[in-house]
């Protein structure tokens, strides 16, 4: 698949939200996209996945693909196994084949047994789950993956992450977009960074040193750490022996997301501190 001068406006007659993106996606290849909030990378994956279409240059080449968007539109008209059946005819699978795929990735992010819930009844964590499951039933040549990790728990992301890796040993090819910049940086083929709407090739990824963050927080007497927290954060005792504190440690990317799932737990718990931890860069 290629790009060549590709652009998309903003609106009719707006401003370029990217412009003249020239991009080669070979088979069996990895290609982070990265760049600040608002530089265009959402934009690009639509026109990727072919969602948008540009307004400037041209799109050739393009082999089946599926889309996973950050945010699932959780309110359509049907049950999780009977949305991921139907998008699974949508990308040309059989009506057997593509309900028993259904089944099949619903079971492998443990969700199987909301099958018969209705989508609009799915909390966020497992609506996303849905929404990677369509994104993979079909094993499609072009996977393109917008922030598709947010809202999983550490399990599904290590299962995401496998599924990527095994669609692009099998000749895929996997665009993605995170905002842990250690997703995947071992496995990534390219980086490409959007920078005031235009694209720059980083060649391949360096090792990354995550900035750290830690948080002290103290949990009701007897309450357990809340379930799949943001950034599967590693746990220790606080210091000072305070019965019920911990120390939590995250990438900092996900820091703020984890004091909101802290202080949004029912019931809350009291965070104490929260400080960098060091990292050798």
């Amino acid at each position: 698949m290629r790009l060549t001068g590709v652009g998309r406006r903003y609106g009719i007659g707006g401003p370029w939200v990217v412009r003249d993106v020239d991009m080669e996606l070979p088979e069996g290849a990895l290609l982070r996209v990265t760049g600040a909030n608002g530089s265009g990378k959402s934009t690009l994956l639509r026109v990727l996945a072919g969602i948008d279409a540009p307004n400037a240059g041209r799109v050739e080449g393009r082999p089946r693909t599926a889309y996973v968007p950050e945010r699932f539109p959780a309110a359509l008209p049907f049950t999780a196994a009977g949305y991921l059946t139907a998008m699974g005819r949508v990308h040309g699978l059989g009506r057997a084949a593509a309900a028993r795929a259904a089944g099949e990735w619903l079971e492998r992010f443990g969700a199987g047994h909301h099958a018969r819930t209705r989508l609009s009844q799915l909390s966020k964590g497992t609506s996303q789950k849905v929404a990677v499951a369509q994104g993979l039933l079909a094993a499609p040549g072009l996977l393109v993956l917008d922030e598709a990790w947010t809202g999983l728990d550490p399990a599904s992301r290590t299962i995401l992450d496998r599924a990527v890796t095994d669609r692009v040993a099998a000749g895929g090819t996997v665009v993605f977009v995170d905002h842990d910049p250690g997703r995947l940086a071992d496995a990534a083929h390219t980086v490409f960074r959007v920078e005031d709407g235009r694209l720059r090739r980083d060649g391949h990824p360096a090792p990354v040193a995550e900035d750290r963050v830690r948080i002290e927080a103290e949990g009701p007497p007897g309450a357990a750490l809340p379930p799949a927290l943001p950034g599967d954060p590693a746990c220790e005792p606080a210091p000072g022996g305070r019965p019920g504190a911990l120390r939590l440690t995250v990438a900092g990317a996900h820091s703020d997301e984890l004091l909101r799932a802290l202080l949004a737990a029912r019931p809350p718990w009291h965070i104490h501190a929260v400080t960098p931890r060091e990292t050798n860069r």
